[in-house]
C-alpha cells in the first residue's frame, strides 16, 4: 500500500507511533523514526534519526540530511507528545510550557521545517496526532487539552492552505489506548472510561496505526481536513 513512499514519523520510538513506523514499513514504505531515542524495530525499511520537535535548529538538520538522501517526503506523522497533568488549581507554570511547546509547538516546528520536502511529493499525506480530549476535554488535562485542540485547529487550517498542492492533512483522535501513558491510570478512572465506551475495552495501538495506515495510503485520497476518532465510541 505504501510502496514507494518514505515517511517520517515523529516520536516513533515507542507506543503508538513505533506500532505506526513497523505498519508504515510492512507495508512498503521506507520509515524514517525521529525520536531522541533510538528502538529495535527489526525491520530493514525502518531508520532512526535523532530529533528534537522543540529544537528548530535540529529540525533544519534533519530535513537537509532527508532532502540529501530522499529528495522528498510523502508521509509525515507528527506523534511526539507528553502529559503532565494536574487539576488547573494545582498545575506549574513549568508544566503547562513542557506540554505546549512539545505538543503543539512540537507539530509547528516540524511541519514548517518538513513541508517543502512535503511539496515535492506527489501528493503528500500529513497525519497529526490529536486525541479525544481535545474534543470533549477531560479533567485534570487542561494542558493536554489545549494543544490537542490547537493541533486539530492546524490540521484543518494546513488542509486549506495546501490541498490546492495536493498535500491532504488529517488527525487522529485515539481514545483509551493501552500504552505507557495510560498504564499509570488509576483502575477506578479505567473502569469509568470502559463504562462510557460502547465497545466496553480499551484499544490498542495497532487499532490507531490500522488508522494511519488508511490515511497515508491512496486510500484516502479524497480525505483531508478530518478527525478520525479511534476511540470505541467514548461519549456518544
Amino acid at each position: 500500500m505504501l510502496k514507494g513512499k518514505v515517511a517520517l514519523v515523529t516520536g516513533g520510538a515507542r507506543g503508538i507511533g513505533k506500532e505506526i513506523v513497523l505498519k508504515f514499513a510492512e507495508n512498503g514504505a521506507t520509515v524514517i523514526s525521529g525520536d531522541l531515542i533510538d528502538a529495535d524495530y527489526s525491520h530493514a525499511n525502518v531508520s532512526h534519526i535523532k530529533l528534537n520537535v522543540t529544537d528548530r535548529e535540529n529540525i533544519k538538520e534533519v530535513a537537509k540530511e532527508l532532502k540529501e538522501k530522499y529528495g522528498k517526503i510523502d508521509i509525515l506523522v507528527n506523534n511526539a507528545g507528553i502529559t503532565r497533568d494536574s487539576l488547573l488549581q494545582r498545575m506549574k507554570e513549568t508544566d503547562w510550557d513542557l506540554v505546549v511547546d512539545i505538543n503543539l509547538k512540537g507539530v509547528y516546528n516540524v511541519m514548517q521545517g518538513m513541508v517543502s520536502l512535503l511539496l515535492k511529493s506527489e501528493g503528500a499525506s500529513v497525519i497529526n496526532m490529536a486525541s479525544v480530549v481535545g474534543l470533549d476535554g477531560n479533567m485534570g488535562q487542561t494542558n493536554y487539552a489545549a494543544t490537542k485542540g490547537g493541533v486539530i485547529a492546524m490540521t484543518k487550517t494546513w488542509a486549506k492552505e495546501f490541498g490546492r498542492k495536493k498535500l491532504r492533512s488529517n488527525a487522529i483522535a485515539p481514545g483509551f489506548i493501552k500504552t505507557d501513558m495510560t498504564h499509570v491510570l488509576p483502575e477506578e478512572i479505567v473502569e469509568k472510561v470502559l463504562d462510557n465506551t460502547p465497545l466496553q475495552s480499551m484499544g490498542d495501538a495497532q487499532d490507531v496505526a490500522n488508522a494511519a495506515l488508511f490515511l497515508a495510503s491512496d486510500m484516502s485520497k479524497f480525505v483531508t481536513g478530518q478527525v478520525v476518532r479511534v476511540d470505541g465510541g467514548l461519549n456518544l
